[in-house]
């Protein structure tokens, strides 16, 4: 399936210090990835390349077919078709539920953003609650009404940062599962960050390990779970024990538990 997004060798700094390096990966139309990794890996800071918020010093960033960030292109929000959801909703606190959702297609008919609107809502269960401003809402529902105001475009590219941080366990995994859902019946492709590895797995078709500004895997749940490249990936992808060994052969490392061969699906290892 051909890419909807393609980050190619992308270099970020931010006040001169170096933020990402030498980054790439693509993302199938209407696939959803995850970058996952600590704070300071450089997620949100490449989610806001993504979004044409900040600029890439190198490589480049395409969007459907066209180059939108690089060394000599910035296209700046507006002009994308890419709708992000911030980690603290960045709801607009003198705007109701209706207005804050309507922002982005307040430019078109009338009839075409009631519609819209009334859709959205059914979406996202908050039917009855348009007239209702921010600080009358639940974190849930603000990130609800988040969501929806970012889909209300009809984005081709919906961007993610840390969308359920604020939520306890038990929302997170509710809002964590309509949310994939929504994206699903929408057929949107969608890139999310977070640091939380059950919404990574769940969530996602594909993850990507990022680690002091470097993409260490990108793959399958599964391949990043079974087949980590590195110790580093394994240690930060789950509970794993590592066990000291020998290469002895080409494909056999001696352990304290015997010898095995290293890689195919026979491997005790992987």
């Amino acid at each position: 399936m051909k890419p909807l997004v393609e980050v190619s060798d992308v270099d970020v700094e931010i006040d001169g210090r170096a933020i990402i390096r030498a980054l790439s990966f693509s993302l199938a139309d209407g696939g959803i990835g995850c970058l996952l990794g600590p704070s300071g890996s450089g997620k949100t800071s490449l989610l806001r390349c993504l979004a044409g918020i900040e600029k890439v010093k190198r490589g480049r960033i395409v969007l459907d077919g066209r180059t939108v960030n690089s060394k000599t292109v910035h296209c700046p929000p507006e002009q994308l078709s890419a709708g992000m959801v911030f980690q603290d909703y960045q709801l607009f606190p003198h705007l109701n539920v209706k207005e804050n959702i309507e922002f982005g297609i307040r430019k078109n008919p009338r009839r075409e953003r009631s519609r819209r609107l009334d859709k959205l809502l059914e979406m996202i269960g908050l039917s009855g609650y348009e007239r209702r401003y921010p600080h009358e809402l639940s974190g849930g529902q603000k990130q609800r009404v988040a969501l929806a105001r970012a889909l209300a475009p009809e984005p081709k590219l919906l961007l993610l940062d840390e969308p359920f941080s604020g939520l306890d366990s038990e929302q997170r995994l509710t809002l964590a599962e309509e949310t994939k859902r929504l994206i699903t019946d929408q057929r949107i492709t969608a890139l999310m960050v977070t640091h939380d590895q059950n919404e990574a797995f769940s969530m996602s078709d594909y993850v990507g390990v990022l680690k002091d500004g470097e993409l260490l895997q990108w793959g399958q749940a599964y391949d990043l779970y079974h087949k980590p490249v590195s110790q580093t990936v394994a240690q930060f992808i789950g509970m794993s024990s590592m066990l000291k060994g020998q290469l002895v052969a080409e494909h056999s490392v001696e352990t304290a538990l015997g010898r095995f061969p290293l890689g195919g699906a026979e491997c005790p290892l992987r």
